[in-house]
């Protein structure tokens, strides 16, 4: 059995804290906690063992479970592996495949890494990734090997200018941002805002034709604005972060799945699928032709306000 360094054990007893104030709004019919900058699956477990202490029972479910908890370990995959997802659907309307493009992706967290994974399971050639100190490119790109040796990077909590040591092709830089490599898609998965105005104005200048938004609002209005006016299609985070949202609804309904991640994964492609249709009509029903680039960005908004309308009037609260 590992041993708990002090530094685990404060944090262990801020989690338990933090859990007596908040089982009482958790639950199969309630919220569902999720994993967020600086909260991996150590600090989950230590949130979900507090919450079975305290009620007895393991109903609901928790984001990034391990097998032998409750829930799916599939759940952390869900949200990148979705953003993948997506980007075919947009893609295959424009009679284009993944295959051969290069994808810059910002960020090296869980939702980063599980985007390279599936772009590389496509054919893509994703070659960036990034930290709060620079970034790394990578010409040749990223493979299934190189994406283990990142994760061991990350894991002992290295810098990702040691990858640059072993592979001979890579650089990396120090405070400056993936945006300005050539790309065909870009995947800002890093942080809030972290796309702005110039960002923009260098990715367009690089060839991007797609934006797949990992983080939350990742784009600000500036940054909008200019690959609007370049006619770079935005996909927002309101969307292409559906896969996550879909896992954590499976889980609350299932709280026991014992799915194979092949049935795992076609349940995500559907559900994603079904999101980007329902986009799609929104942004169409409201004069928004899917060739706009904004027709993403207000199918988005307007599909996910009619369908909380509709569920407020059916239930007589309108």
């Amino acid at each position: 059995m590992r041993s708990i360094s002090e530094w685990s054990m404060q944090i262990m007893r801020f989690c338990h804290s933090f859990m007596n104030e908040l089982y009482r709004y958790l639950g199969p019919d309630k919220d569902l906690p999720s994993e967020e900058m600086g909260v991996g699956t150590r600090e989950m477990g230590y949130l979900y063992g507090q919450y079975r202490r305290l009620t007895g029972h393991s109903q609901g479910s928790f984001a990034g479970p391990r097998v032998n908890w409750s829930g799916t370990s599939l759940r952390t995959e869900a949200t990148g592996y979705g953003m993948v997802f997506f980007a075919q659907l947009i893609l295959a309307d424009m009679n284009k495949e993944l295959k051969g493009l290069r994808c810059v992706v910002s960020g090296s967290g869980k939702i980063a890494m599980h985007v390279l994974e599936k772009l590389i399971a496509y054919g893509a050639l994703p070659i960036t990734v990034s930290d709060s100190k620079g970034y790394l490119v990578d010409e040749d790109g990223f493979d299934f090997m190189k994406i283990s040796f990142l994760r061991e990077i990350k894991i002992q909590q290295r810098s990702l200018r040691d990858y640059s040591k072993t592979y001979a092709r890579s650089k990396y830089y120090d405070q400056a941002k993936p945006w300005g490599e050539r790309c065909d898609i870009a995947f800002p998965c890093a942080s809030q805002n972290e796309l702005d105005q110039s960002d923009a104005i260098n990715l367009v200048n690089g060839g991007c034709r797609v934006v797949i938004e990992g983080s939350i609002m990742p784009c600000n209005p500036e940054a909008v604005d200019v690959l609007r006016k370049a006619n770079v299609l935005v996909a927002p985070a309101l969307a292409t972060g559906v896969g996550g949202v879909v896992a954590g609804e499976l889980e609350l309904r299932e709280c026991n799945m014992n799915w194979s991640p092949e049935e795992f994964e076609s349940k995500l492609q559907e559900a994603v699928k079904q999101t980007y249709q329902r986009v799609v009509k929104a942004a169409s029903d409201f004069g928004y032709q899917k060739e706009s680039p904004e027709a993403l960005l207000h199918g988005a908004v307007i599909s996910s306000f009619l369908a909380i309308a509709s569920s407020m009037n059916d239930q007589g609260c309108v």
